[in-house]
């Protein structure tokens, strides 16, 4: 009876694709634990501008929320962060995983940057008003 081709030079080839050592892996907890650090920065920043009528949510999912229940803001951002964190930890031996580990980093890095400089502009009008 014949079967098909073999599967395992597909599961070889997978199995050649993972990444990743015990060294490797406590920097990488690192940084996503950043992520989550970075992500509640992002969502005290967010939440201030808004209340004080600076700025507006930018994501569409979470726009009403911020500008009508804080707590539900922040626990649906927590929330929708972690999870995702949590699916690519699960990955974290594929290097895709790893990538967009590092991308979600980035991306929260240069969000928290554009927050501090919003902020030093803001403080500067304040100061020389």
């Amino acid at each position: 009876m014949y079967s098909g081709p073999s599967r395992a030079p597909v599961l070889a080839r997978a199995e050649s694709l993972r990444v990743g050592t015990p060294q490797q892996f406590r920097w990488l907890n690192g940084i996503v634990k950043g992520i989550l650090w970075l992500n509640l920065l992002d969502a005290v920043f967010t939440l201030w501008w808004v209340q004080t009528g600076m700025a507006v949510e930018a994501n569409a999912l979470l726009r009403d929320l911020a500008h009508g229940n804080a707590i539900a803001f922040v626990l649906a951002k927590l929330g929708l962060v972690s999870l995702g964190s949590l699916f690519l930890w699960r990955y974290r031996r594929h290097p895709l995983a790893v990538v967009a580990i590092f991308g979600a980093f980035l991306v929260y890095y240069l969000i928290l940057l554009h927050h501090l400089q919003f902020s030093s502009h803001f403080l500067r009008q304040i100061i020389t008003v």
